[in-house]
């Protein structure tokens, strides 16, 4: 089986399209149906069902569908297996991050790798904490440096790296600028400005709350935490950022009983080899 038809396969079955595989994979269209006829030929069978610009998976696509992301994830990690076997330091490195640790805490393991280690082609993804650990379950991304989830995930390696104090803060005209210490019923009498749902920071941020969280009238959403602060200064409400975000445009709001926090870290998956420039950046992440 030629591994290219099979990943361009499996890049038709993904993106539900024939066009959007070939713009994925920098090929034309036809380039594309050419892979497929040639893994239907090897097959022995029809993979696709095409009734006018519909595809649909056949029976034997179904089953190769299930098989074939395993069958190339098994490809990579003997490669990595292999690769590892050399003690230069080399090869492609795939990551994700999020936006706030992107810029906040990266950036000096990046500048090392850069400088250090030339040959080592990192690809860096920006995506949400949780889309990024998805990634890794999937095989996608061999590191993700993200907010670490409170749940655990038996197929997923979370190691802590920073423990990140969150502080609720408001613009320097706020009613609750210059409030004191107050409870979290004085806090919820104005509207919030939080993470979007489902992220792992706006679950812990919610979970401090306890029962008075479907109290909080969130004005505004958004995951992208230097927005979250641009909002806050220019007084739409309260929210909770890290510590090391806060600077003389906002104020600490002193709640009674309360403390916020969360872990950012390194997540890769438990039965992937990782790659020794997996392994560096690690290395590189723990001594910073």
């Amino acid at each position: 089986m030629d591994i290219t038809d099979l990943e361009t396969f499996l890049a038709v079955t993904e993106l539900d399209s024939f066009s959007r595989a070939a713009e994925q994979m920098h090929v034309t269209q036809p380039a594309i149906s050419k892979r497929i006829n040639a893994l239907e030929n090897e097959m022995g069978t029809r993979l696709f069902d095409r009734i006018g610009r519909k595809i649909t998976l056949t029976e034997a696509g179904q089953t190769l569908a299930k098989r074939g992301k395993s069958i190339l994830l098994e490809l990579a990690d003997i490669k990595t297996s292999i690769n590892n076997l050399d003690s230069v330091i080399s090869g492609p490195l795939h990551i994700a991050t999020s936006h706030h640790i992107g810029l906040h805490r990266l950036p000096v393991a990046l500048r090392h790798l850069n400088q250090h280690h030339p040959n080592i082609e990192l690809d860096l993804k920006f995506m949400d904490s949780e889309q990024a650990c998805n990634a890794v379950a999937q095989g996608a991304i061999e590191l993700a440096i993200v907010t670490l989830p409170e749940q655990a995930n038996k197929a997923l390696v979370m190691q802590p790296v920073w423990h990140d104090a969150l502080q609720i803060v408001v613009a320097p005209d706020h009613p609750l600028a210059q409030a004191g210490v107050i409870t979290k019923k004085n806090l919820l009498a104005h509207a919030a400005i939080l993470p979007g749902p489902g992220t792992v920071t706006r679950e812990i941020i919610l979970k401090v709350f306890g029962h008075h969280a479907k109290q909080i009238e969130v004005a505004i959403a958004t995951n992208y935490l230097e927005v979250l602060k641009m909002l806050t200064t220019v007084g739409l409400g309260w929210t909770a950022l890290p510590e090391t975000m806060i600077d003389d445009s906002l104020k600490v709001v002193q709640i009674k009983d309360m403390a916020i926090e969360r872990q950012l870290g390194i997540v890769w998956h438990k039965q992937r080899t990782i790659s020794n420039a997996a392994k560096l950046m690690i290395a590189i992440i723990n001594q910073d």
